[in-house]
């Protein structure tokens, strides 16, 4: 008998305003320090600071961390401890997207566990005995559901590449979706964590630890997704409300089922190039779908009916398949998402090498199809035309 897990946040907020919860859940739990881990854009552009006033209304004390950058590192990690060591901070609001959460993730597992100080030692699932420092987690943007997931990534600059850490102890206890926190978002943001949210909600759903309580909640976030992200990045706050809750929704299912391909094929061109996250996804989706959709039975089918195709009850299982990868190939040159790997500055004669990367990913063997590393060059060649 198989048994699975289903593990979610202990409490959420959803809605705008959501945030105006936060002095509340902190006085309520005794916390008595935060050190807010943010970066230094959310704070100029008066994001974070939204968060910060509140803080300073309610008389609750905090040093803000804000050295994060995109594509976190080791050394971010690091420096980030010894800022919440030197505050004496008993609790962490991360305020951001996936950047900010995955490092105050990190912090806070380190903070508790030491012996991880050296922070590579928490790749895949490292065996850390106690709960991360409490994390409150505001997310900015609608797309990585970090605020949701036991996963975060961080890179290893000296050897170029992306590691993931799974770990039930680093969970934030609460989230705080307000969609007041994503509307400074450019388009080409918006879009980009949209499309890697509609790949989480994919590669979770065709992934091979999928079964039915994680069917359920990505088949939903897929439908939310497709008719809303067009419509965020256009900048209407009403679907950007739903694309926080979307993104949202998909985090509850592959935080617990794991990923594919397209994420493990992703992590290296970061690593590489320090292309976004959510563009790599976005660019790679369609031709691994593709890749795989011989090994994913009915639920390209399902994936075309979320996403409105016209006639996908009625049309025959290849066909299906095949309305299934155009409409989400459509879907990203309407938001503005590359279609080929060079336009990320990839280089043809980094692909072994890269490939490589990808095939040692932690995401990789959940993926429908099992890729051998002459599969995932060839996958890397054809996204370059």
């Amino acid at each position: 008998m198989t048994i699975n897990r289903m593990i979610l946040n202990e409490t959420s907020y959803f809605g705008k305003g959501a945030i105006n919860e936060i002095p509340a859940e902190a006085k309520k739990r005794g916390f008595k320090k935060a050190l807010v881990v943010t970066d230094k854009d959310l704070i100029k552009f008066e994001v974070a600071t939204r968060v910060i006033n509140l803080l300073n209304e309610a008389e609750l004390a905090y040093e803000v961390y804000d050295g994060i950058v995109p594509n976190p590192t080791i050394r971010d990690v690091q420096n980030g401890v010894a800022a919440c060591k030197k505050a004496n901070a008993d609790y962490i609001i991360a305020i951001g997207g996936g950047s900010p959460i995955d490092t105050a993730k990190a912090i806070g597992i380190i903070v508790e566990n030491p012996e991880f100080e050296d922070v590579l030692s928490l790749e895949g699932t490292a065996e850390t005995k106690q709960p991360a420092l409490p994390i409150l987690a505001v997310p900015t943007t609608s797309g990585t559901a970090a605020e949701v997931t036991i996963n975060y990534v961080i890179t290893d600059e000296n050897n170029s590449r992306k590691f993931v850490c799974v770990d039930p102890h680093d969970i934030p206890v609460v989230a705080f979706v307000d969609s007041d926190m994503m509307m400074g978002m450019p388009k080409g943001l918006c879009a980009s964590t949209g499309m890697d949210a509609l790949t989480h909600a994919i590669e979770g759903y065709i992934t091979k630890g999928a079964w039915e309580m994680t069917d359920m909640v990505h088949i939903k976030a897929i439908e939310i997704i497709s008719r809303s992200l067009r419509a965020s990045v256009a900048g209407e706050q009403s679907a950007r409300e739903e694309m926080a809750l979307g993104q949202y929704i998909a985090g509850m299912g592959f935080s617990n089922v794991g990923l594919g391909l397209v994420h493990g094929m992703a992590h290296p061109l970061s690593a590489w190039y320090n292309a976004p996250h959510g563009v790599a996804c976005a660019t790679l989706l369609p031709s691994i779908m593709e890749f795989n959709k011989e090994y994913t039975g009915e639920k390209y089918r399902d994936i075309a009916v979320q996403m409105n195709v016209n006639g996908a009850k009625e049309m025959s299982l290849r066909d299906v398949r095949d309305a299934a990868v155009q409409a989400v190939k459509q879907l990203g040159i309407d938001v503005g998402i590359p279609q080929s790997l060079k336009e990320l500055g990839v280089k043809e004669e980094d692909i072994p090498k890269i490939a490589e990367d990808a095939y040692r990913d932690v995401c990789s063997p959940g993926n429908p199809r099992d890729a051998t590393l002459d599969e995932i060059i060839e996958l890397y060649q054809a996204m370059m035309k």
